[in-house]
């Protein structure tokens, strides 16, 4: 690859990190050992961010700074939030509801599991966590069956007592809910208030003067697969004066008729008996207690959409001062009374957390489902932390252009495309990533014809035509005739783009609809697939829901029931399979026209279970695989099973998947090799390279995120993971793990097959600071996995030989370090050079690296690092020991240049023969070093003339003369004042011009052989010179020397004679 900045060598040996598998043999590398040095890069988008869910910040330093988001991770900033770092990655559930920071000592940090924010997306937590240093590990503290945990409140002055509001599970009942305390740090705990399993408490605070005095919102809710109650009776504000012994629920002005929803509180620290409780209820609306309590008033009506936000804030020094989450962030200053979206200046909207800076209410943070948004003036202007790669992606798409590119669908965040690779030295910036649709994010894919055009996806079956390129797009969402009911789209409606039929779509709503010509029609297939589920007579939370009374009534759920899932046999274009948010699972043998119900044949799974995926295998028309995801229904277990008759029968594959994984939301089967299935579920991603007989879990140095997609890029061999909390991540060429079998693991040494690789041609774009994401690039070159069964003994390194077609030696690699498993070694394409890559580790001698090493405005950093080798096929051998093992390679030339064959010969020769003359300019600066260090060494103890008779005059004057001479010949490689700034160096000019070449893509222009006779001319007058001082003055001084007694030069082989000029 052509850098126009200073490569890194040539060289890579990943370093590793664990993927446990139980071992085949014992004498033998499991496949999860020989692969953990394999890496997972995370290729963003970071631009959108995704949602936050709670803040806390150090009272000592506000500068440290902790976020908690849906399903990526806990992530800590020390420097305002300018750069951001995760710290909850080793962790085995990613989902943080609440995080606080003891107030009287920041080392100590809580982080509870699984988001209150009632989200139909929403995942579950495991309990609570501890860290005693910051962030930096952590312990789980238990409470593990709470699944949600809405805040955390720390004692202001004694850490070791801590209160956790536990909502317990949003999709059934549970006794693990309510209001914990420990007095211990966490080693035991009370549950203080508990109302029933429906009822938990979704927010808590601590009176920070009286820290006995405590609040609490105890909050009903539940969602099942078709809607969702968000209030009940026991719902309310309660109190406890005695440290939560005993508690009270408050009225007085609050809410006391009806089902009572979420509530969010907030105590104002100056005086704590100013109390703000933002509660939802047939009366919704902001209350205020000026008296810890006891009385309440109405300030007004004001809650939006409490069941996803519930947050109130109240500025510390000034008790009518508020901030409110919401869609839109709205702020007040007359205590609630009347409230002002303006502070909504370029910021996203949906905020679920609201931080006030105790000694500077003009700095404020906010973390929405666009990510953290800072402001130091009250909101007039905001910045975005665009650093953390948060997207909640549920669907992810490939193409086939080079580089591909990736698209996918983000929760909140509508739809981004990017190349999976990007030709400058930065990486894949936010800027690269371009939208496609707005909304909450879902399927997007390419049309196979046209690479620009892409069929793009936003909530509720809302489905575009846009043209990348030019921006152009239209809707093309099946419309019902006029006057009838709309079509039930599924929050996320399965969209397929035929690679069969040009222009073929299909679109699931309750019933199939087919297009042909690209969305500009449609035309429904068979009948309704659903079981028609009357939702409005269901039941939940045991009552039918009302549309008067019920709070918060279905959010989220718009449609019920529909199709989740659509598939195509890559086979015969008319098998179809179906897949129902009610647990019906279809299959077609006609394009649609008429539909079996197979999901009576399915064993273990229980009535009327999601269907989360459908793959339709490449190996035999009646083959499939189902995943279920039954977390709707309080169901945690995996599903995922396999047909080979079209559903007449099936066979489980769950079996080998731990049951702590959760639920199955995707399976693929590998494009190339078949018996290799990915899975993706609530906490990882998993592999079998057997056909789902046994599974292991995907690390590779990725934390256990919730894997919604996955697609193999088939020509790179690159596995894509939708992950809903950390955006996409590429597991660059798997043709090891496609390819490993355990024949292989049994060999001591086995070389995979290398895919071809692409020499790009990069541009440098400058530099950023920490304030920019940037998801690195796919290793430049050739990928070399070799695998050893064990570790070589120390010291001892293989040797790789590449080789061309017509078998000529191209560079010689020593890979050292190697260990057990697979080690990634990238060959960059480049020949070997006699040009030193490291002269700092060389005293004595200077190469060319130019004053500005990062290139600069010269585009390359002046110095050889070996030139490309031209596109073709080439042998790799690797010896270990005594062991050999071969493959082949092609290089394949960058697709945007046409490379001319006589001009890619005349600037290979040219450098070759370069290389060739800085050879011998090394071995000629070399001899004149050796000499000059000799004569030093002889004449270092010689007094001065007649100081000693055996030290004549005319000896004397010989060694000057020669000395003399040798520094004539060495200034011209060596600048005694440092090489910068000096372009008459011999070497570093020939080095100059190598580095040149290497960085052009046309035939040298004529100056540039002339150059090189220039530089070859000047070498033979060195060299001519050498000669004539080895072959005369140096013989004649040593023979004075030995007559005199003395010792002589040390001896040094006569200089060759110099060459005819090459150029």
């Amino acid at each position: 690859m052509r850098f126009l900045f200073r490569l890194q060598r040539s060289l890579l040996l990943a370093a590793c990190a664990g993927l446990a598998l139980t071992p085949l043999l014992p004498a033998q590398q499991s496949a999860g050992q020989a692969l953990a040095s394999l890496r997972f890069r995370a290729i963003g988008p970071a631009i959108q961010g995704g949602r936050v869910d709670d803040i806390a910040v150090s009272a000592q330093n506000p500068n440290v700074i902790y976020i908690g988001t849906a399903n990526g991770g806990l992530w800590k900033s020390s420097d305002g939030g300018n750069a951001w770092a995760p710290v909850f990655d080793g962790q085995t559930n990613l989902s943080i509801g609440a995080v606080a920071v003891a107030p009287s000592n920041p080392a100590i940090v809580w982080a509870g599991t699984g988001e209150a924010n009632n989200r139909q997306s929403a995942t579950w937590g495991n309990g609570v966590y501890r860290s005693l240093d910051g962030g930096r590990s952590w312990q789980h503290m238990g409470l593990d069956d709470t699944q949600s945990i809405g805040r955390i409140a720390i004692d202001p002055s004694n850490p070791q007592v801590v209160y956790v509001a536990a909502l317990g599970h949003l999709w059934g009942a549970n006794p693990q809910r309510g209001l914990f305390k420990t007095s211990d740090g966490g080693k035991t705990w009370q549950k203080v208030l508990f109302l029933s399993e429906n009822t938990g408490v979704s927010d808590v605070r601590i009176n920070p003067q009286s820290p006995n005095i405590v609040y609490a919102a105890a909050y009903e809710r539940r969602r099942t697969p078709w809607g969702f109650d968000g209030g009940g009776p026991e719902g309310g504000v309660y109190r406890s004066l005695d440290g939560g012994a005993t508690w009270a629920k408050l009225a007085n002005g609050l809410p006391d008729k009806g089902p009572i929803g979420r509530i969010g509180l907030a105590i104002y620290a100056q005086n704590p008996n100013i109390v703000y409780a933002l509660i939802e209820s047939e009366h919704s609306g902001l209350f205020r207690s000026d008296d810890g309590g006891n009385s309440w008033t109405r300030m007004s009506s004001v809650d939006p959409r409490p069941s996803y936000f519930s947050q109130i804030r109240v500025d510390p020094s000034n008790d009518l001062r508020l901030w409110m989450g919401g869609v839109q962030l709205r702020y007040s200053t007359d205590g609630g009374k009347n409230w002002t979206t303006d502070r909504n200046v370029l910021i996203h909207p949906d905020f679920h957390a609201i931080w006030i800076d105790p000694r500077d209410s003009h700095h404020v943070v906010v973390g929405c489902d666009g990510g953290v948004f800072i402001t130091r003036d009250r909101g007039r202007h905001w910045y975005h932390a665009s650093t953390m790669p948060l997207g909640q992606a549920y669907e992810v798409s490939y193409d086939d252009q080079r580089p591909y590119h990736v698209c996918a669908g983000l929760q909140d965040n509508a739809v981004w495309c990017a190349p999976n690779r990007v030709l400058n030295n930065q990486g894949i910036l936010n800027s690269d990533w371009k939208s496609a649709e707005g909304g909450d994010g879902f399927y997007v894919a390419h049309d196979p014809r046209n690479p620009d055009v892409v069929y793009a996806e936003m909530e509720g079956g809302n489905l575009t035509r846009r043209n990348l390129r030019t921006g152009q797009f239209l809707v093309i969402q099946p419309q019902p005739p006029f006057g009838q009911p709309r079509y039930r789209f599924n929050w996320d409606a399965p969209l397929i783009v035929s690679n069969q039929a040009p222009g073929t779509l299909f679109f699931g709503a309750s019933r199939v609809f087919k297009s042909t010509d690209a969305g500009n029609t449609w035309t429904p297939l068979g009948s309704e697939l659903t079981t028609k589920f009357d939702r409005d007579k269901a039941p939940i939370l045991g009552q039918i829901p009302s549309r008067k009374t019920t709070l918060s009534l279905n959010d989220g759920v718009s449609a019920f029931p529909t199709l989740t899932e659509l598939a195509q046999s890559p086979l015969n274009a008319q098998i179809l399979w179906a897949g129902t948010d009610d647990g019906n699972l279809q299959v077609s043998r006609d394009g649609g026209q008429t539909w079996a119900n197979v999901i009576a044949n399915l064993p273990g799974v229980p009535k009327g279970t999601w269907v989360s995926r459908i793959e339709a295998s490449r190996t035999a028309p009646g083959t499939a695989y189902v995943a279920f995801d039954g977390h709707r229904s309080d169901d945690l277990h995996p599903y995922l099973y396999k047909t080979t008759d079209y559903g007449q029968s099936w066979t489980s594959l769950s079996g080998g998947i731990p049951a702590a994984a959760g639920s199955i939301h995707v399976i693929r089967e590998d494009p190339s090799h078949p018996n290799v299935l990915f899975a993706g579920a609530q906490f990882g991603g998993f592999v079998s390279l057997d056909g789902g007989a046994t599974w292991s879990q995907l690390r590779m140095g990725l934390p256990s995120l919730q894997v919604d997609d996955i697609q193999v890029q088939p020509r790179q061999h690159d596995l894509i993971l939708a992950t809903h909390g950390r955006s996409i991540y590429i597991l660059d060429d798997i043709l090891a793990l496609e390819n490993m079998t355990p024949q292989t693991l049994a060999e001591p040494m086995h070389l995979f097959p290398i895919r071809a690789a692409t020499e790009w041609i990069v541009n440098g774009d400058g530099w950023f600071s920490a304030e920019h994401f940037a998801g690195p690039n796919p290793p430049d070159g050739a990928i070399l996995d070799l695998y050893l069964a064990a570790a070589p003994a120390a010291g001892q390194s293989a040797k790789i030989e590449i080789t061309d077609a017509g078998g000529k030696p191209v560079r010689t690699l020593t890979a050292a370090g190697l260990h057990a498993g697979i080690n990634r070694i990238i060959w960059d394409f480049r020949r070997g050079t006699a040009v030193p890559q490291s002269p700092q580790s060389q005293p004595g001698f200077a190469t060319y690296p130019a004053p500005n090493t990062d290139g600069g405005g010269r585009g390359y950093d002046g110095s050889a690092h070996g030139i490309m080798v031209p596109p073709g096929l080439y042998s790799v051998h690797v010896q270990l020991a005594d062991r050999t093992a071969s493959q082949t390679v092609e290089m394949l030339a960058d697709p945007r240049i046409t490379l001319n064959p006589a001009a890619e010969a005349a600037r290979q020769a040219l450098w070759l023969r370069l290389d060739a003359l800085y050879a011998a300019g090394i071995q000629a600066r070399d001899l004149a070093n050796g000499i000059q260090t000799s004569l030093k060494a002889v004449t270092a103890n010689w007094k001065p003339a007649g100081g000693d008779p055996a030290i004549s005059p005319a000896i004397q004057d010989q060694a000057k003369t020669i000395a003399t001479k040798l520094d004539a010949i060495q200034s011209a490689f060596i600048s005694q004042r440092g090489f910068f700034g000096n372009g008459n160096l011999l070497l570093p000019a020939i080095a100059e011009l190598m580095g040149k070449l290497e960085y052009e893509s046309a035939a040298p222009p004529a100056q540039q052989p002339q150059r090189a006779a220039a530089l070859a001319a000047k070498l033979g007058s060195l060299q001519a010179s050498l000669h004539t001082l080895t072959s005369g003055a140096l013989p004649q001084l040593n023979t004075a020397l030995n007559k005199a007694g003395i010792p002589r030069v040390l001896a040094v082989p006569k200089a060759p004679s110099p060459r005819p000029n090459p150029f």
